[in-house]
C-alpha cells in the first residue's frame, strides 16, 4: 500500500501535538474571550462548508460581523487579535508529541517529500518544534480559500509537491476533517488515535493507516 507513497504530508493541531495540553491552558483566555468563541465557533463550521473562496478571510470577517453586529473590519481585526495573534504565546509552552522532529528528519533522510497543510496559520506555531527544516511544502487552508475537508487544499498541496494526490500520504487526528478529506481528494490517510478511540470506533477504519505514537508510525513507514 505505501509503495507508491512519495509524500508525507501532516495536519498542525492534535496531530504533532496533544489538544489537551493546550485547551487546558487556554480555559482563562476563552473565557475571557467567550463572547468573540461563541460567534467565531459558529462562523468557522460554516467556513468548513463552504466552497473555495478568492478571499477567505473577508468572507469569513462578513460572516463574523453579521453575527457580532460589528463592521467587516473590525471582525477580522478581532479575528487577528484574538484567534491568531492572542494564541502564539501559548504555542511556545507546548511540547509536541514524543518522536514528531525524529520522524520528520527520519523520512526526509529516506527520500520522502514532506508538508503540512493546517485549517490554522503555521506560522502560528513558529517553526513547529523544528520540523519545517524538513519541509518541501508548509501551507495554510485559510491562504489557500477553503479549509478542510474540502479537497481544494489537498489538491492544491498535490501541486506544490509536483506529485499526484496518490502518491501523498496525509496524516491527522481528525476523521471528519483529516482522513475523509484526504481520502476524497485521492490520497492515502493516516490517523493518530489513542488505543481505545481506534479500537471502539468504526470510523477510524476509514484511515488507511492508524496509529497510537509517531516511533509505531516510523515503524510503518521505514520497515
Amino acid at each position: 500500500m505505501l509503495d507508491d507513497i512519495k509524500a508525507v504530508a501532516f495536519d498542525i493541531d492534535g496531530t504533532l501535538y496533544p489538544s489537551f495540553s493546550l485547551y487546558v491552558r487556554l480555559i482563562p483566555y476563552i473565557i475571557k474571550h467567550f463572547h468573540f468563541y461563541v460567534y467565531y465557533n459558529k462562523v468557522r463550521r460554516v467556513m468548513h462548508k463552504t466552497a473555495p473562496l478568492p478571499d477567505f478571510y473577508e468572507y469569513q470577517g462578513r460572516l463574523l460581523a453579521e453575527e457580532l453586529g460589528c463592521s467587516s473590519l473590525r471582525a477580522r481585526a478581532m479575528i487577528k487579535a484574538i484567534a491568531y495573534d492572542g494564541l502564539k504565546p501559548y504555542f511556545q509552552k507546548i511540547k509536541p508529541f514524543k518522536h514528531v522532529r525524529e520522524t520528520f528528519q527520519a523520512l526526509h533522510e529516506k527520500g520522502y517529500k514532506i508538508a503540512l497543510l493546517s485549517d490554522f496559520p503555521p506560522s502560528q506555531k513558529g517553526d513547529v518544534w523544528g520540523v519545517t527544516e524538513y519541509c518541501d511544502v508548509v501551507l495554510g487552508s485559510e491562504d489557500i480559500g477553503a479549509l478542510k475537508p474540502s479537497k481544494y487544499p489537498f489538491g492544491v498541496m498535490a501541486m506544490a509537491l509536483e506529485l499526484e494526490p496518490e502518491q501523498i500520504l496525509y496524516v491527522g487526528n481528525s476523521i471528519k476533517f483529516d482522513v475523509r478529506g484526504a481520502n476524497n481528494a485521492g490520497m492515502k490517510s493516516a490517523l493518530i488515535a489513542s488505543p481505545l478511540k481506534r479500537f471502539f470506533s468504526k470510523k477510524a477504519k476509514e484511515a488507511d493507516i492508524s496509529f497510537s505514537n509517531y516511533r509505531q508510525f516510523l515503524d510503518i513507514m521505514i520497515q
